[in-house]
């Protein structure tokens, strides 16, 4: 099958009216991907070697994303009329002669790439026709897969079907995968029903009537999950979410409460790795092995060495770097900054543009002052600094290696290595001052004396 070459089409030309949105439908994010983006990826797991993507007309956003961020080449469906209608706007990429021909659906984006390469091989081994079914608690609404032996005979809608055939549990999921020499037959298709549309199920009683082999390969209802509305947005997502635990336990991270922890498409968590409960990974988020990720804690866009802890309530926001055995604790936020080998920040501090050394150490209400209203600027903190509780570092400065910083300063120039930098109002201290101006605030409420206290 690898010397096979594949054109996966996705149809991802529906308007998505029921889910409310100025977002097109195939755009709405499943782990943080939008639903297109995950077709288009199992298509290229499968092997695809050619994606085209259907839209309708002036979907700019859509063809945005298959430009910048999700491969392809986009084709137009100029009005809706129905599924096979929709195929055949990407003719041009139908006549590249491929061997075989996947068809997807923008808005299924829980469809895996084993399972198409599964379709293929069917192919490779003989069908000419491959479609992909499921088993759905309640098959309503659904059309039937009509079975004689392995051969599928036909796909019955609902409104068509005999009460014998209603009772088949076995339906059809869409995506359909068919031999390349198979695309002539897509003209062949007619649209005399009810809705006058051309509809890519008939392509199954095209073969049968022409002796071909139409074969049916089965999957979980989970796998083929369609999104038309919110609701089933968020019940695609709690697959998804399903899905990607499972694999992240797996492959040796433990998940104490697998439920509460949330996952994106591309989160990377290595082995031994322990996440707490009421965790969320952002995308672009790479754990190596054995850390800890302490509860309720936020991360995104961040990359976490061995051996490092995290939280708990911690955020890790885009451009986070932990280095080996770091700590990152309680409502510490960090940004856009590297936290060096064995470096902490336990409590209570922004950290943000900046580099934090080996073996540094930042207090409790630390903060890096790093935008001045127009730039972000740099903080440079040395291996082995000490930076007191509520200090400012207001950035550009450099902390030398070795330095200590006085708690309460703000420091606005920098530190030479293994200098004591202080920056705060010297203490003054005026025995008796209280009990005096308590004498004289008592004196005021009777309505006497204006004399102060100094």
């Amino acid at each position: 099958m690898s010397k096979r070459t594949c054109l996966a089409i996705i149809l991802a030309a529906g308007e998505g009216t029921r889910m409310r949105s100025a977002v097109p439908k195939v755009l709405h994010k499943i782990g943080g991907r939008p639903m297109l983006g995950h077709v288009i990826d199992a298509a290229g797991t499968a092997g695809a070697s050619e994606t085209a993507v259907v839209v309708a007309p002036g979907d700019d956003a859509v063809t945005r994303f298959v430009a910048t961020e999700g491969g392809g080449t986009i084709f137009t469906q100029r009005q809706p009329q129905g599924t096979a209608h929709a195929v055949l706007a990407a003719r041009k990429a139908l006549a590249g002669g491929h061997d075989d021909i996947l068809v997807l659906y923008g808005d299924t984006p829980l469809v895996t790439g084993r399972t198409l390469k599964r379709m293929r091989r069917a192919l490779a081994n003989g069908a000419d026709v491959v479609v992909l079914g499921f088993r759905p608690s309640d098959p309503a609404g659904y059309g039937r897969l009509i079975m004689d032996g392995r051969q599928l005979a036909a796909i019955r809608e609902l409104k068509d079907a005999s009460a014998a055939e209603r009772s088949i549990g076995l339906v059809n999921a869409g995506v359909m995968a068919f031999r390349g020499d198979m695309a002539k037959a897509l003209r062949k298709i007619g649209n005399s029903n009810a809705k006058q549309e051309y509809y890519l199920t008939d392509l199954v009683a095209l073969a049968n009537a022409a002796g071909k082999t139409v074969t049916v390969q089965e999957v979980g209802a989970n796998e083929v999950i369609g999104v038309n509305t919110r609701a089933e947005l968020a019940g695609a997502e709690a697959a998804f979410q399903r899905r990607a635990r499972q694999v992240a336990m797996d492959r040796g991270a433990t998940l104490i409460d697998p439920e509460s922890v949330f996952l994106s498409y591309d989160t990377k968590i290595g082995r031994d790795t322990i996440v707490e409960p009421q965790v969320f990974f952002g995308t672009g988020v790479t754990i190596a092995e054995d850390v800890t990720i302490r509860a309720h804690s936020y991360i995104e866009g961040a990359a976490i060495a061995r051996g490092a802890e995290i939280g708990p309530f911690a955020r890790l926001r885009p451009g986070a770097r932990v280095r080996d055995k770091a700590r990152v604790g309680n409502f510490v936020e960090v940004k856009n900054a590297v936290i060096d080998v064995g470096a902490k920040a336990n409590h209570l501090a922004y950290i943000g543009d900046a580099h934090v050394g080996t073996g540094a150490n930042i207090g409790a209400g630390v903060i890096t002052c790093n935008y001045d209203g127009f730039a972000k600027n740099h903080t440079e903190i040395g291996a082995g600094v000490f930076v007191g509780s509520n200090s400012a570092l207001i950035a550009p400065v450099t902390i030398g290696d070795g330095a200590y910083v006085g708690s309460g300063s703000v420091i606005n120039r920098d530190v030479a290595p293994d200098a004591l930098a202080i920056a705060r109002g010297r203490q003054t201290e005026k025995p008796g001052w209280v009990a005096a101006f308590r004498k004289l605030s008592m004196r005021r409420k009777k309505g006497g004396g204006k004399e102060t206290v100094r």
